[in-house]
């Protein structure tokens, strides 16, 4: 099995609500069957009369099943809602829970175990297989109240931010894995075979989002090619049928054309395996729903800058010159593109920016974010964010013309309104 299959089935089971609770069916009715002989070889037989017993497991099973169904609509309308008050594109999240997995495995098994077990009871009952069927059922109450506490607290606003905050902190981690050096020059070395005209091209045999690619794979395919592979699009991007996606320096032939194909993953909506800035372009899609006027919440749009502010500190800490890898000769094989500082900062304050102009207190909170950034943050992060400080400097004066109000639009804020230390916007005076 090649590295795209591998992916893809890993992907599929990570992002499937249905595979637990099929194991969980094929292991109630796959059980009964030993412990229902296990207990008539042991002479076990239950005291209770056999139609209370017969009656009782009919109730679990039937209320069991009734369990399911509610918790499986309360899980399309959990999909609904934050489709609809959040975004589409937090959805895979709600998906991906494994706790959810594992309540839904635990009521298929119970009901399927209680129907297997009405199947094969005959004239004696075996006690251990009705007990268990008994304290699962309690198990399932009490699952089914953790559930409803659990989705009506995950689909409030910081709930959600917070859970793609920290997927985006694990793939900034991944994507950038070495944290930078204050003395450390951070460039992209030109290569060898820059200014040449590669060997040949691989075009894609299909369209969609680049969602990840096997970069060992590809710099081995390289080594034994003695060659250089260039991927195309960065991570994210969408690429058509017919596009180019790999390019191929080499004085030979290079790899086999299906061999690059298959070490790179393309579907039809961006994931947070390798895209660290697709975990920036939800938290803005929130904060840019609330802040529009249908909505006009500019409290979670202040909840979503919250996790951003921490993202983009996290990623102002790393070196993000990590765009090509090496063989054990030291040899570059791979060349890639990852985003920079500025596309990072760009995507976390413009659209916000621009939908919040009208509103003080994101005007206030994205202040005190860009302060805070250049006072923590390395000094060659400063220039991007001293550009984007003076940006919304520019905002504040037009569009607050009354004078009392842009003094107050240019006071810096941690919560937005009411958690301001400093009402006259004089932090970093020194650095304008």
């Amino acid at each position: 099995m090649n590295w795209l299959l591998r992916y893809r089935a890993r992907i599929y089971f990570r992002n499937s609500m249905w595979i637990f609770p099929a194991i969980g069916i094929v292991l109630g009715w796959a059980v009964v069957p030993f412990l229902v002989r296990f207990e008539l070889s042991m002479g076990w037989q239950l005291q209770i009369g056999r139609d209370n017993t017969l009656a009782v497991i009919g109730t679990i099973a039937a209320t069991t099943i009734n369990l399911v169904v509610v918790v499986s609509s309360a899980l399309l309308l959990a999909v609904q809602l934050a489709s609809a008050q959040l975004t589409p594109r937090i959805i895979v999240l709600i998906y991906r829970n494994t706790p959810r997995k594992i309540l839904l495995a635990i009521f298929a098994f119970t009901f399927t175990f209680s129907v297997s077990f009405l199947v094969r009871v005959g004239d004696s009952i075996p006690p251990a297989t009705a007990y268990l069927a008994a304290f699962a059922f309690l198990l399932n109450l009490v699952l089914f109240i953790y559930f409803i506490d659990n989705i009506g607290k995950s689909l409030r606003p910081v709930a959600a931010l917070r859970a793609v905050a920290l997927a985006g902190r694990e793939v900034v981690h991944d994507v950038y894995p070495r944290r930078l050096d204050q003395t450390q020059i951070e460039s992209r070395q030109p290569l060898g075979f820059d200014g040449q005209e590669p060997k040949h091209t691989v075009i894609s045999r299909g369209d969609g989002a680049v969602l990840a690619f096997d970069a060992p794979g590809l710099v081995s395919l390289a080594e034994r090619s003695d060659c250089l592979i260039e991927l195309v699009p960065k991570v994210g991007d969408f690429v058509a049928e017919g596009d180019p996606l790999f390019r191929v320096f080499s004085n030979g032939d290079g790899p086999s054309e299906d061999a690059l194909r298959n070490s790179v993953a393309l579907d039809q909506e961006r994931t947070l395996e390798q895209d660290p800035m697709f975990a920036f372009r939800i938290i803005v899609d929130v904060a840019s729903k609330a802040l529009s006027p249908a909505i006009n919440d500019p409290t979670t749009a202040v909840l979503a800058i919250d996790q951003i502010h921490h993202l983009l500190r996290d990623v102002g800490s790393r070196d993000l010159s990590e765009d090509r890898e090496s063989d054990a000769k030291g040899r570059v094989r791979l060349v890639y593109r990852t985003p920079d500082w500025e596309d990072f900062v760009q995507l976390a304050t413009t659209e916000i920016r621009q939908y919040g102009r009208d509103s003080i207190q994101i005007i206030r909170r994205l202040r005190a974010m860009l302060e805070n950034l250049i006072e923590t943050l390395p000094e060659r992060r400063r220039p991007a964010l001293l550009r984007e400080l003076s940006l919304v400097d520019a905002v504040a004066k037009r569009a607050f013309p009354d004078a009392d109000d842009q003094t107050l639009a240019q006071g810096s804020d941690s919560q937005g309104m009411g958690g301001s230390d400093n009402e006259d916007g004089s932090v970093l005076a020194a650095w304008r």
